[in-house]
């Protein structure tokens, strides 16, 4: 029988009421799951739940438990068929793009899920995503780190939260679905892809300086100038469309190449969540590509910082880490 770790690390999926709203709760969660009894059916892989300590509410992640999660996947990893990350949903995206990085050479699958409403309840959609979650580890069809939810299997790198408070809460906006849960589970055989070259290691992120800057019509680019220090070792900058900054340049351009010349790396993603990034296709984005900026592509926002913290992590110096940001390195773009 083909055997699966669920590794538990908090969010909406086991939480449980209190005075100050839902909130984790330490040791809740195993007898949540013997309740279920679709569990017990010899259609489930055979599981081994971890719960790690302390359960956080995923607002609270950081890198330290990205670390941690790569570790017990590290640990385990040649005990186990596969591997599903019971995870919140607002920050999912980010730790199935971290681990989609940080997880080298993985050859077997790495499923993230939760829930937007908790297991105590009647109407929970943790069941559904739990054990559709677990069939696909057990699978071996997807080799890689994956975001399943609502029906929907994606790329953990492509992956973003769409709604707050909606079912179908994530989005793949510029890659395909690897697979979707109907009556069956239909996965896309063209899809397929394999990023092992060798053996399988974790690597840890390290607190690397890293910076978001959001672009908005009449945004005063000299109070970010504060932070542009040889300190900062890489920013991502949420441009307009296909890569377009206001015209005001004459106040962002000193900005930018300075922190260029003390080797922080610039990347441009896009606001818009589909499409991607062109340098140099207008006026306004030409500045951009002059200063040392370097183009994201259709890469997701959470992506870019997760690829980042990944690149410098690994000790990569600002020109490789530069020329690598532009390279498809984990499927996380399309080049």
């Amino acid at each position: 029988m083909k055997k699966v770790c669920i590794i538990y690390t908090g969010g909406t999926i086991g939480m449980t009421k209190t005075d100050k709203g839902y909130a984790p709760k330490e040791g809740y969660f195993k007898g949540a799951l013997e309740e279920i009894d679709d569990l017990k059916r010899e259609e489930i892989p055979d599981f081994e739940l971890v719960e790690m300590h302390p359960l956080l509410d995923s607002s609270n992640m950081t890198l330290h438990e990205w670390n941690k999660i790569s570790e017990e996947i590290e640990k385990r990893y040649d005990d186990f068929d596969g591997f599903v990350i019971l995870h919140g949903t607002d920050t999912m995206a980010y730790t199935a793009s971290a681990l989609s990085f940080s997880l080298e050479n993985l050859s077997k699958p790495v499923v993230l899920t939760g829930s937007q409403i908790p297991l105590c309840e009647i109407r929970s959609d943790g069941r559904d995503n739990l054990i559709t979650s677990l069939m696909i580890a057990a699978g071996g069809i997807v080799n890689e780190v994956c975001l399943y939810f609502g029906g929907k299997l994606m790329r953990g790198n492509r992956a973003t939260k769409y709604s707050a408070d909606g079912l179908i809460a994530f989005k793949s906006p510029n890659f395909p679905l690897l697979a979707e849960a109907g009556i069956e589970i239909k996965y896309s055989q063209s899809l397929r892809e394999s990023f092992c070259k060798g053996k399988f290691k974790a690597c840890r992120f390290r607190p690397v300086p890293i910076g978001v800057i959001k672009v908005f019509p009449g945004i005063q680019f000299e109070l970010f100038e504060s932070i542009m220090t040889e300190k900062l070792k890489g920013i991502v900058i949420e441009t307009f469309g296909a890569g377009n900054i206001p015209a005001s340049e004459n106040e962002l351009l000193p900005i930018i190449e300075k922190a260029f010349k003390s080797g922080t790396v610039i990347t441009v993603c896009s606001q818009c969540p589909e499409g991607s990034v062109a340098l140099g296709t207008y006026e306004t984005s030409s500045a951009l590509k002059g200063a040392g900026a370097v183009s994201g592509h259709d890469i997701t926002t959470e992506a870019a910082v997760c690829k980042l913290y990944y690149l410098f992590s690994k000790g990569y110096d600002a020109s490789t880490v530069k020329n690598m940001m532009e390279e498809n390195i984990r499927g996380e773009m399309s080049i």
